[in-house]
């Protein structure tokens, strides 16, 4: 059996005293694409950034490419060099150009040099539609320029995982559509993602697999036909139910 890409097992976390994480147990399969559904609050972006050790769990363990990064003695920049994250706030440097914004962690984390980081930065910029932006500064940029070049600068330290945090939350609905389309096109090249999303269209069409979090639990996991279609969980059938209701499916 083929090793897993990632491994939750019994991922718990709490702030203040309250339970985010629950006992979380999840896999992701090399070239996997995993959505992530459910209400506000259940805990989707927590989980993101607990796999990118930006919070550290309290209890249980995370393994990626079978070593166990949440032991003791791991350090997490070493770790994080393997993954990028994209979040809904775009955090783009703005006194920075975006040529700037994208070779960044390439020179400063893993000392490439600024003529080798810019041949690839210009490559990805190209192939995203962002080369006539990248002597801009983000705020000459629209939003869904904005979160292509946050994925662009994710993409530049050559990842083997992506992490997606809401990454359209921000956007009007006219810029959504160019954003989603990255994505797509990162799914067709074989990139594993670990996707939390409010899209449900976008997570049908895309998913390998969907995953609906509430209250900190996995409830339901499964192929997008069945989440969508013949959900087991009556919280999941209820959650997707209000959503039609809403006509956002």
């Amino acid at each position: 059996m083929t090793e897993p890409k990632l491994s939750l097992r019994g991922v718990g976390k709490s702030f203040d005293g309250k339970e985010v994480l629950r006992a979380v147990d999840l896999e992701v399969g090399n070239h996997e694409v995993v959505c992530l559904i459910g209400p506000s609050g259940s805990g989707k972006s927590t989980l993101l950034k607990c796999i990118n050790l930006l919070v550290p769990i309290d209890r249980g363990e995370i393994v990626l490419d079978g070593v166990t990064v949440t032991q003791r003695g791991v350090n997490p920049n070493t770790v994080r060099h393997t993954m990028g994250i994209v979040f809904q706030a775009f955090n783009l440097f703005p006194h920075m150009r975006v040529i700037d914004n994208v070779t960044l962690g390439p020179r400063k984390v893993q000392g490439v040099p600024r003529a080798e980081a810019e041949r690839a930065a210009w490559v990805l910029l190209e192939r995203f539609g962002l080369v006539d932006k990248a002597r801009e500064y983000p705020d000459r940029l629209s939003g869904g320029q904005q979160q292509r070049v946050a994925i662009v600068r994710a993409l530049a330290s050559k990842p083997s995982l992506m992490l997606l945090d809401e990454v359209t939350s921000a956007l009007d609905p006219e810029l959504v559509g160019e954003v989603l389309a990255v994505i797509r096109d990162l799914k067709g090249e074989g990139m594993t993602m670990v996707i939390a999303t409010h899209e449900m269209g976008f997570a049908r069409d895309v998913a390998d697999r969907v995953c609906f979090l509430d209250a900190g639990v996995v409830l339901e996991q499964g192929p997008p036909a069945e989440i969508f279609t013949r959900q087991q969980h009556p919280r999941t059938r209820q959650f997707l139910e209000r959503i039609m209701e809403a006509g956002r499916l």
